[in-house]
């Protein structure tokens, strides 16, 4: 697609927009003109990308992250995409075209990724899934990316299973309703393992009697009843002795209100729970508290400087830590504290101790970019962070905020 046509597009979208007359018709015809014109830009954007990858000591994905305001996930994807590009040209070409859209670039990206080279090679070169995807949703390109990807999979069996053992996740998240969502991925004989259990749980505790909780419609009521039975798995006290967490954490940030006079309190609780189940929960156990003001922790139990004497961080350090930051300290990662790993900002190597004010919660994708790509850290008094990049490029933060004033 040329530029001129391009702007044909969007100059046809905005008339439709601005036309109180536009029909049903007209707006999508619009929409489809408008489909054309991200798939321009995002082959563009694509463009720039790749030219950014080859400045050795640039790091695109802080660039994407700072321009459009996503996090480095989204921008590590970004960048993921415009690699399938340059190696798969007729989807290059569809995607300027304005003939397919990001979302079946991002299919084939994930059916390359399971490839060792030579079928990488082979996928991506596979000059007939570009008209392909030009004439599929992105959901029907997607199983047929899946279906080529196993054609072109040469491991053997033991390989594969190997493979997968390696590409077991478990991820949580809390969504916009308020519900804490559990999300996992497992190989086989630990998935077969997993369902059969879940499967024989639900029958023994829904035998007799199904809860009032549960929804009319089979389907929606299965799901249901083995969401619970996984919970009860897993919040049985006879088999969760060895696993059993520690007292909660509260959180006092004295630098912050909380409409009231008073100081934000955070209870711990990654969701929204009424106040007598609140309750219930600190009944069990006393909580550890933290107080925090302005970057700084006031107050929190334990040995929180350990000088010299030890290189790991102990419990406290990151229970302290913890009421300052949620997610890695990098600016717009989202990586939760608890898959961080607590780094020295003066290196141990270096001389650095293990103290709460020379420790910083990075995850691990930048922990190593930290020491592969020489980034200089500094910390202020409030926890002020700068980090300064081979390329000229600085992040900055003020004080960490727990949670969002």
């Amino acid at each position: 697609m040329l530029l001129a046509e391009a702007v044909k597009r969007l100059e046809h979208a905005d008339a439709v927009c601005s036309s109180p007359d536009s029909t049903a018709s007209d707006i999508r015809t619009a929409l489809a003109a408008t489909t054309e014109l991200q798939g321009f830009i995002d082959a563009r954007r694509a463009e720039l990308i790749r030219s950014l990858n080859e400045i050795p000591t640039a790091f695109a994905e802080a660039t994407i992250s700072e321009t459009t305001g996503c996090s480095l996930g989204q921008a590590a994807q970004e960048t993921e995409r415009a690699a399938t590009l340059a190696e798969a040209f007729e989807m290059a070409e569809a995607l300027g075209d304005g003939r397919i859209t990001a979302g079946h670039v991002d299919a084939l990206t994930r059916g390359a990724r399971r490839l060792d080279q030579g079928g990488r090679d082979s996928l991506l070169g596979d000059t007939e899934l570009a008209d392909a995807a030009a004439r599929c949703s992105i959901a029907q390109f997607d199983a047929l990316v899946k279906k080529r990807s196993k054609a072109l999979d040469r491991s053997d069996a033991e390989a594969k299973y190997a493979r997968q053992c390696r590409a077991t996740t478990l991820s949580t998240f809390t969504d916009a309703d308020g519900m804490w969502n559990l999300r996992g991925k497992f190989d086989p004989l630990t998935g077969s393992k997993l369902a059969k259990q879940i499967r024989a749980a639900t029958t023994a505790k829904f035998a007799e009697a199904t809860p009032d909780t549960a929804p009319s419609n089979p389907m929606e009521r299965t799901r249901h009843l083995e969401g619970l039975a996984l919970a009860g798995i897993i919040l049985d006290e006879r088999t969760a002795t060895t696993t059993r967490p520690g007292p909660p954490m509260v959180v006092i940030d004295a630098s912050q209100t909380d409409g009231t006079g008073g100081p934000v309190i955070d209870w711990g609780i990654t969701v929204e729970v009424p106040a007598a189940v609140l309750a219930d929960i600190f009944d069990v156990s006393d909580p550890d508290v933290v107080i925090v003001s302005n970057g700084v922790v006031l107050h929190a139990e334990g040995r929180l400087d350990l000088g010299r004497s030890s290189r790991l961080a102990n419990r406290a350090q990151r229970r302290a830590l913890a009421g300052l930051y949620s997610t890695c300290a990098v600016p717009n990662c989202g990586t939760h504290i608890d898959r961080c790993r607590l780094h020295h900002v003066r290196h141990w190597e270096h001389g650095g101790c293990t103290d709460i004010a020379n420790l910083l919660p990075i995850c691990q994708h930048h922990h190593t970019l930290l020491h592969e790509k020489s980034w200089n850290v500094t910390l202020g008094s409030n926890r002020e962070l700068t980090i300064e990049l081979p390329d000229g490029q600085t992040m900055r933060t003020g004080p960490p905020r727990r949670r969002a004033p």
